[in-house]
């Protein structure tokens, strides 16, 4: 396995990407490029939209070339390639490994994926939500995002939890995946027809589902059926507060919006991308700022 933490030592600059869907709204790159400037260095990001170059998801091996060839100092990896990029890797890290999904990968001589998305929301989980009782958690998504999550509330001990997400494949791959890596607990999966009756008897909720996002619009769950004593986290941070967050919180519910995910999660891919250590206040502090001034992400 190769050293996670990649020294940069060649140059004051750095050229970064991300490659995903729908990625115009993202605060990932003025976040990598504010903070690269407050430690005295240069940093260029580019979005890599999948949707505005006409490519699948499936060419996301060919775009990690290509960025490699270019001379691309790393990549931040996004819905929908999370999982598609993994064989199109040279190495990957135990946890990128174990969650099945990279969200950052270091370029140089060799490609190496890393998945900085599961420490993020446990961070965020902890400090967000302090003191919630996560013992039956309801996952909404088994994508990369989602296999992040389960992985982040399972060593946060959650006792059981339950997926669901449209591909009944995918939510019993992450179900099995987990279940394997967490033998004293339960993981087992829902069909979304029968969601409803499952969020009654359950602790919390997390969304890592596309839904709710700028380009997907709506919520995953009625209204209805969000009723304290029910927490309710969101990995969606375009818009910060999304429908599902804003329905939790006019019925009483304690939440979590993607803003601490997002903001620790990039803090892990800038010191592994350049090897500098973020401050991470100031990076909740920048992106605060962003969504105050509505900031493009360019």
């Amino acid at each position: 396995m190769t050293d996670p933490l990649t020294q940069r030592t060649d140059g004051v600059s750095f050229l970064v990407g991300l490659i995903g869907s729908g990625i115009g709204p993202s605060l990932t790159p003025p976040m990598h490029e504010r903070e690269a400037a407050e430690l005295g260095r240069r940093l260029d990001y580019r979005t890599i939209d999948i949707d505005v170059l006409g490519s699948a998801p499936e060419d996301v091996g060919e775009l990690m070339r290509s960025a490699q060839r270019l001379g691309f100092d790393g990549l931040n990896i996004t819905h929908p390639c999370k999982q598609l990029a993994l064989p199109h890797l040279d190495d990957l890290t135990n946890d990128a490994a174990a969650l099945g999904a990279v969200n950052t990968v270091v370029l140089g001589a060799w490609a190496t994926g890393h998945n900085t998305d599961w420490s993020a929301f446990a961070r965020s989980l902890e400090s967000g939500l302090p003191g919630a009782v996560k013992e039956r958690v309801l996952l909404l998504g088994a994508g990369g995002a989602g296999s992040a999550v389960g992985y982040a509330l399972m060593r946060a001990g959650t006792a059981e939890l339950v997926v669901s997400d449209p591909e009944t494949e995918r939510a019993e791959y992450l179900a099995a995946n987990l279940g394997r890596r967490f033998p004293d607990r339960v993981c087992h999966t829902v069909p979304a027809t029968q969601v409803a009756k499952t969020v009654g008897a359950c602790d919390g909720v997390v969304n890592s589902s596309p839904v709710g996002m700028a380009h997907h619009p709506g919520t995953p769950l009625p209204p209805e059926l969000l009723r304290p004593p029910l927490w309710v986290a969101d990995v969606v941070y375009r818009p910060l507060r999304t429908q599902l967050l804003l329905s939790a919180q006019a019925n009483g519910c304690r939440t979590l919006s993607g803003k601490g995910m997002a903001v620790h999660q990039a803090a892990e891919a800038f010191r592994l991308i350049t090897g500098m250590v973020p401050d991470r206040d100031r990076m909740l502090a920048h992106f605060d700022e962003l969504e105050r001034t509505g900031a493009p992400a360019g």
